[in-house]
């Protein structure tokens, strides 16, 4: 992973002209952004933590596993927000954690916070470093108290332990990268069917931390659906969740593990439900003359069926900039006018689901464009977050943004998200897509181009809090599947009120009574 931006560095693409010239002409952008910084001259922290507290740390996983090197340092300095990125190609490295640490079981997670607990050492949890909430950084307030800080990095953790092909689930470490359990699980002919943009490199560990959920999650469902049992690792002790697929048994204590976000414990296994690997696999797409026309399609699907395994719908300033299908900006092929909807399907049944599902697309008002822009989209859909990395080097912010609400909510959720960036930004470049719905509602996944100015960090600061405040005061949750972080807390704290943030305290006190996991995270400040 490039530690100044997204992926593969061979990856990295270079602006076509046509999109500078969009960028010049529509945007205002002129000068090009500071060149990002070399890894060794990223400014660290001294290591606070005593010769005693590592050596302490490396009697339980080991003296090769208890890494204070610059360059591991660096790697585990924050994610991949776009505040997180611009901070690191400047060369800031203050969050930095004072020492890595690798455990390689249950039982060495288990004494590292048992050891962190008393030694008053604060723990990031750390996965595959793919956050974009500001989840992965214990900044200067959150560190008072502490004598340091480590990250507790779960990439020795990764193997499929089992699998159940009776029962179709599969049993994990949580450090498995999400190629690597798609490769593992491809041996025994099954799938998780789980595609976030994160794909490449987010672990299953972070899915179940952060509720992720792919881009298939019409057929295969939220990361949270797919989870049946889990084990974690507290201060206090280890609990070991899921007995059975459902239980009347009081709540359900996978809930308050699914979403924590690394506050309340570390997740060591997961039991996922698996499905059949598809043997066939068809995305087409369709045009609709307005967001509003495909939106209604969209919900006939979700609430008759029948609903295909991905389904999403890009508004027209996203179709017509073509985001939808990233490998073809800037290659004189634009999405067009109106928007654009990709469906497609997989598995069982493909031929007569196509079908209907079609007749109801076709009855709804839209019109057919064939398997090209679907096939462009799936060649396409990991990169994004490679174009973005482009464009912070050519001067211009570049950000996403997400939220959800009840389909009768989502046009006054949508107009509210609009104003409140362009009163924050001056007059940038917002699309949206919906990419994820239910029966009773969906997704909206907004991305925003606008200029750097001489803060940028602070300008999309500036934006996010009024947007957060906008998404709030119109009835939306304030995320869908980026998790809440550091950069949502505020809005998370007024979305679910008093009672809700002192519930979270609470369970925080119960499982982590020395508030050492991932301190400034979720839990909302008393």
């Amino acid at each position: 992973m490039l530690w100044s931006g997204w992926g593969d560095p061979g990856k990295a693409r270079e602006l076509p002209e046509p999109v500078r010239g969009l960028l010049r002409d529509l945007l205002g952008v002129r000068a090009p952004g500071t060149p990002a910084a070399r890894l060794e001259s990223v400014a660290l922290p001294p290591v606070a933590l005593t010769g005693a507290a590592l050596a302490a740390l490396a009697k339980v996983v080991g003296d090769a596993h208890v890494l204070t090197g610059h360059e591991a340092r660096v790697r585990h300095t924050r994610g991949k927000s776009t505040p997180d990125l611009l901070r690191m190609r400047a060369g800031d490295g203050s969050d930095a954690p004072d020492a890595v640490v690798l455990p390689g079981s249950h039982e060495e997670v288990a004494e590292l916070l048992g050891l962190c607990s008393r030694e008053r050492i604060a723990v990031v949890p750390f996965g595959g470093g793919t956050s974009v909430v500001g989840g992965l950084a214990a900044d200067g307030r959150d560190r008072a108290g502490f004598t340091g800080v480590i990250a507790l990095d779960l990439g020795r953790l990764d193997r499929l332990r089992s699998v159940d092909e009776e029962s179709m689930v599969a049993d994990f470490e949580p450090g498995v990268r999400a190629p690597d359990a798609e490769r593992l699980l491809a041996a025994h002919g099954l799938t998780l069917g789980h595609f976030p943009q994160s794909f490449e490199y987010a672990t299953l560990g972070g899915f179940a931390a952060a509720r992720s959920s792919g881009q298939a999650s019409a057929g295969y469902g939220r990361f949270d659906d797919m989870v049946v049992g889990l084990t974690l690792a507290t201060p206090s002790g280890t609990l070991d969740l899921g007995r059975a697929p459902r239980s009347a048994a009081g709540p359900d204590l996978r809930q308050l593990v699914l979403g924590s976000e690394g506050a309340f414990g570390v997740v060591t296994s997961l039991r996922l439900r698996v499905r059949r690997a598809p043997a066939e696999r068809r995305h087409e797409g369709w045009r609709f003359a307005s967001f509003a026309q495909g939106r209604a399609a969209m919900r006939a699907l979700a609430q008759d069926g029948p609903l295909p395994d991905v389904l999403r719908l890009s508004d027209e300033t996203e179709t017509m900039i073509g985001l939808a299908e990233p490998d073809e900006i800037g290659t004189g092929a634009p999405g067009g006018s109106g928007c654009l909807l990709i469906a497609g399907y997989e598995g069982a049944r493909v031929a007569g689901r196509h079908a209907a599902a079609s007749a109801v697309l076709a009855r709804l008002g839209g019109e057919p464009l064939g398997p090209e822009p679907g096939q462009a989209w799936e060649h396409g859909r990991f990169s994004a977050p490679y174009l973005r990395d482009s464009l912070l080097a050519a001067g211009a912010t570049v950000e996403t943004l997400e939220t959800a609400g009840f389909w009768a909510n989502l046009p006054r959720l949508y107009d509210a998200v609009r104003p409140a960036l362009l009163g924050a930004l001056g007059s940038p470049l917002v699309m949206c897509h919906v990419s994820h719905v239910y029966e009773t509602g969906a997704s909206l996944y907004f991305t925003v181009v606008t200029p750097q100015d001489a803060d940028p960090v602070a300008q999309w600061r500036r934006a996010k809090e009024a947007v957060n405040a906008a998404i709030v005061e119109a009835g939306g949750t304030i995320t869908h599947h980026h998790g809440v972080g550091r950069d949502h807390l505020d809005a998370y704290a007024r979305e679910i009120g008093p009672v809700g943030a002192g519930v979270l305290r609470a369970v925080k006190a119960e499982l982590d009574p020395a508030g050492i996991l991932n301190p400034g995270v979720l839990v909302p400040r008393g």
